[in-house]
Order: C-alpha cells, then sequence, then structure tokens
C-alpha cells in the first residue's frame, strides 16, 4: 500500500493587515537641510529606534548628481529595519524631500514621524498617504515548515 503524504496546507481563513505603509512628500524645505547628506544619514540612523523600530542594515546614502529635466540631484538614502524599510529622498533645489516608512508592525506613530521630517527639513508644506498593506495577510502559516 503506497505511503500516504501527508498535507502540508493548514486550513485558516483567518486575515490579519500585513503592514502600514506612510509616504509623506515635503515642500518648501531648508535647501540647505535638504542638501546635507550628513543630515539626511543622521535621520535615516536615528529615527528608528525613536519610533521602536530596529536596525538590522544600514544606513546607506548617496549623493545623487542631476539626472534629468524633473530631477536635479540631490541626496538619497534607505536604511533596511526588521520590520521593512524607511527612505528618503531629497531634491533641494525644490525644497521637496520624498519618505517612505513601512512597517509589517501593527501600529506607527504618524504624528511623530511627520513632526520629525518637518522639523529636520524645515518643511513647511506636507502631504501625506496612509495605506494599509497586504489586508488579507493569513494570520497564521498557510504551510507546515
Amino acid at each position: 500500500m503506497p505511503e500516504k503524504k501527508k498535507s502540508v496546507a493548514k486550513k485558516s481563513a483567518k486575515t490579519i493587515n500585513f503592514g502600514l505603509h506612510l509616504t509623506l512628500d515635503g515642500y518648501g524645505g531648508n535647501p540647505d537641510k535638504l542638501n546635507d547628506g550628513k543630515l539626511v544619514k543622521k535621520i535615516l540612523d536615528e529615527l528608528p529606534g525613536k519610533v521602536g523600530m530596529h536596525k538590522i542594515y544600514g544606513p546607506v546614502t548617496m549623493d545623487c548628481p542631476e539626472f534629468n529635466e524633473k530631477d536635479s540631484g540631490g541626496h538619497s538614502g534607505f536604511v533596511m529595519i526588521a520590520e521593512s524599510h524607511i527612505s528618503c529622498h531629497t531634491f533641494p533645489w525644490r525644497k521637496f524631500v520624498s519618505i517612505d516608512v513601512y512597517t509589517c508592525g501593527s501600529s506607527m506613530d504618524k504624528k511623530f514621524i511627520v513632526n520629525y521630517f518637518k522639523k529636520a527639513f524645515e518643511l513647511k508644506k506636507v502631504e501625506l498617504n496612509f495605506i494599509k498593506r497586504g489586508t488579507k495577510f493569513p494570520a497564521k502559516d498557510l504551510v507546515a515548515k
């Protein structure tokens, strides 16, 4: 008699939301601060600890030369956190910054994060998007390890 294979699929209809993603676009910032690569690196180094996230790689930052008509140069940086990542792209000559804060955690202090970046770059105006990611993420593993 052939050996019956054990199913590796687990049954679970329950889902949870995987993560939270805040995008912040900042306008009217201080061009000197937006053009300070050391400041961008310091922000990416400090922010995870201030919001209860855990760095696992970085931060890594780069001076970015002019690329095209839309991108006249600035600084870009990224820090990988156990919960996901934080990225920051500055455009000093446009007084603009584009930021992503993404976590697989179940909460995020949006107000603190927004105020942190507003103060750091002296932003006059911000545009925010907040997305719940993976809204059908299984609450438990579906496949046995």
